[in-house]
């Protein structure tokens, strides 16, 4: 294992280039922080291509990574590299994967949950988590405008962005799919008539989310067959997307238990 204790090394150049997302997708390289995400990454197929430790770590639980390139650091260049307050010792480089909607595998009663243009890596991440809890077949992102590679969405995410099934496509696109494979759409939207807990999830069905400011697009809204809305009672008349989609999940996961 190379000893890495200089800032200038060209190891720690190639870590911050990859902060940023033109680099990481002109790479096709991404950056996974925390022992735990590197464990899910790996065992849902991403390829490792090298792995940094902070230097109090050195030699401890590296089983896993024997084929590898190692690289230890001082602790100071670690923390420097880091994303987070209290790094745990772990980072890795990896290679970036295409999330395609082809590779979707649906269930036999298909449960989708589809986010458009949803824009904070934080939300992304806090919904990638919920999904995973939910046991959607997949999250198909349309119109993005984020990394799902971004740090903050892995980080916020806990990994469950390796153990979801994952596509990333346009809103045309994605229209034909939907209606190729006869899946319902329910489209969470502050001005539908009907609330989300009037409606029937027992049955093949994707819940569609938007943006976080402006909602869904009026594509969507002309598109979907149902429009469902959460009772607000207080001033506003809306919630964090991350929220919202989590409300709405768990309402469907409750109607399918009961099935």
């Amino acid at each position: 294992m190379e000893i890495i204790t200089s800032f200038k090394n060209i190891k720690i150049k190639e870590i911050n280039k990859l902060r940023k997302s033109n680099n990481r997708r002109k790479e096709k390289l991404f950056i996974i922080e925390g022992k735990k995400e590197i464990d899910l990454a790996i065992k849902s197929g991403i390829r490792v291509k090298e792995l940094f430790f902070s230097e109090n770590i050195y030699g401890k639980e590296l089983n896993n990574f024997s084929n590898t390139a190692k690289y230890s650091l001082a602790d100071a260049i670690f923390n420097k590299v880091s994303f987070r307050e209290s790094p745990d010792g772990y980072l890795a480089i990896a290679q970036s994967k295409n999330f395609q909607l082809k590779d979707i595998k649906l269930s036999k009663n298909p449960f989708l949950l589809i986010l458009e243009a949803i824009e904070k890596p934080g939300n992304i991440g806090a919904i990638l988590r919920s999904a995973d809890a939910a046991g959607v077949d997949a999250i198909i992102i349309t119109e993005s405008k984020t990394d799902i590679f971004n740090p903050n969405v892995i980080r916020s995410s806990l990994g469950t962005v390796f153990t979801n099934q994952i596509a990333i496509c346009k809103n045309k696109k994605l229209f034909s799919w939907l209606k190729e494979k006869n899946i319902n759409t329910f489209a969470a939207t502050p001005n539908a008539d009907k609330l989300y807990c009037d409606s029937d999830f027992k049955n093949s069905l994707a819940l569609v989310v938007g943006a976080e400011h402006e909602g869904l697009s009026n594509e969507w809204l002309e598109f979907a067959d149902n429009k469902i809305k959460i009772p607000m009672n207080g001033k506003i008349d809306s919630l964090n997307a991350s929220a919202s989609a989590a409300i709405i999940l768990f309402e469907i996961v409750r109607q399918r238990t009961l099935k």
